[in-house]
């Protein structure tokens, strides 16, 4: 079987609720992202046989298969075919599977897999609630009520079930999160984004024309303190909104080819895809599976936690990477090392090829060999991708 590589990436800066990004449609916003991707990379367009883009809420300005109309946002050829996946927030993650899966197979040499999220024009739920309020139901059948009777699928009711398991404070979330600030800022100052991000030209209020090439999120004067007073989500609870993921617009793009591929395009591969696996796990904890699904994947790649150079494991909660590194006692200088989702924003379907962006980057800047990405979705599923740097 052949291999898959990725020879290009990229990603908007994430922009805040409301922020910089609130006046570009998702489409355009994705449309962008895949035109700088394919600029930067060389390849012709017309060589590219397929997007396949994640979204989390394919729905209103997201709707209609985003995927197959950012494409065409973004110039391509018409010959150049979409499609959208919902793996909630592994949507670009199960993206670049897919992608990868598609080029290993022969069935195609060059694929983009891609992801984007605009939280601010589609709130976060919206396909789904939308409909149930004007009485067209939901998604929670008298099957799935039968399984799980009045047993609510909450993230956020999950992220205080997982912080409780693991045995995690709340000093301990408030100090990981300053850290994921101070990380971001650290590596935002350094410049180490800079080549991951394709920027965007943004109309402000006074009518001028700036580009928005940083993350918008982060904090660069975070304190504990400030972090630690903000009102916890629930009463006796340890979550909140300073200790998880920030709202955020975004999308974010990588280049996977064969080696077909690479011939085709006369292209250098900058990392191999090492191992992909997804797995299932309790829906109403919910967050835990990225546990057992690194457990799955490692075994499957015949590696150690030792082995891997560099984690990505999206902070959708702080419990949710803290109780990953306790699972595994992995480094926490290796886990997250330039920020993550709590400082430069969790755009949802978008996150898992933002954060293999920043993964693949990452080991080039630090001269490291192998990644882990991985991330909690709802449902309770986590898909791993481990990666070779090349």
């Amino acid at each position: 079987m052949a291999e898959a590589f990725i020879v290009a990436v990229a990603r908007s800066a994430g922009g805040k609720r409301g922020g910089r990004l609130a006046g570009w449609h998702p489409t355009d916003l994705a449309g962008a992202v895949l035109r700088g991707l394919v600029e930067r990379s060389g390849a012709d367009p017309a060589a590219i046989e397929d997007v396949i883009m994640g979204c989390a809420c394919p729905g209103g300005e997201q709707g209609a298969n985003i995927g197959r109309y950012a494409a065409l946002s973004a110039g391509l050829p018409e010959s150049v075919p979409g499609t959208t996946v919902d793996r909630q927030c592994g949507s670009s993650q199960q993206a670049l599977h897919f992608a990868a899966a598609t080029v290993m197979a022969g069935q195609m040499d060059i694929v983009i897999a891609a992801g984007v999220e605009s939280m601010t024009r589609v709130p976060m739920g919206l396909p789904w609630t939308l409909p149930a309020q004007h009485g067209y139901g939901t998604y929670r059948s008298p099957g799935l009520e039968a399984r799980y009777p009045d047993t609510p699928f909450s993230q956020f009711k999950g992220a205080e079930m997982l912080a409780k398991k693991y045995g995690l404070s709340r000093d301990d979330l408030d100090r990981y999160a300053l850290q994921s600030h101070q990380r971001a800022s650290a590596a935002t100052k350094a410049g180490l984004f800079k080549d991951e991000i394709v920027p965007l030209a943004v109309t402000l209020a006074d009518g001028s024309v700036v580009q928005h090439d940083m993350d918008e999120g982060i904090r660069h004067d975070a304190t504990l303190e400030g972090i630690g007073s903000v009102k916890l989500l629930q009463e006796g609870g340890v979550i909140s909104a300073a200790n998880a993921s920030q709202i955020c617009d975004g999308a974010a793009a990588l280049l996977v080819v064969n080696e077909a591929g690479l011939k085709r395009l006369g292209a250098n591969p900058i990392a191999r895809i090492h191992q992909m696996s997804v797995l299932g796990h309790d829906p109403v904890i919910m967050l835990e599976a990225p546990v057992p699904a690194t457990e799955k994947a490692l075994t499957k790649a015949g590696l150690s936690i030792a082995d891997i150079d560099l984690y990505e494991v999206n902070e959708a909660f702080a419990p949710v990477p803290l109780a990953w590194a306790k699972a595994f006692d992995a480094d926490p200088a290796r886990l997250n090392m330039h920020g993550g989702a709590i400082a430069l924003g969790h755009p949802l379907g978008g996150s898992g090829a933002k954060l293999m962006t920043t993964l693949v980057s990452a080991l080039h800047t630090h001269g490291k060999r192998y990644g882990l990405q991985t991330m909690c979705e709802a449902g309770g599923m986590a898909n791993v991708t481990i990666i070779e740097r090349l």
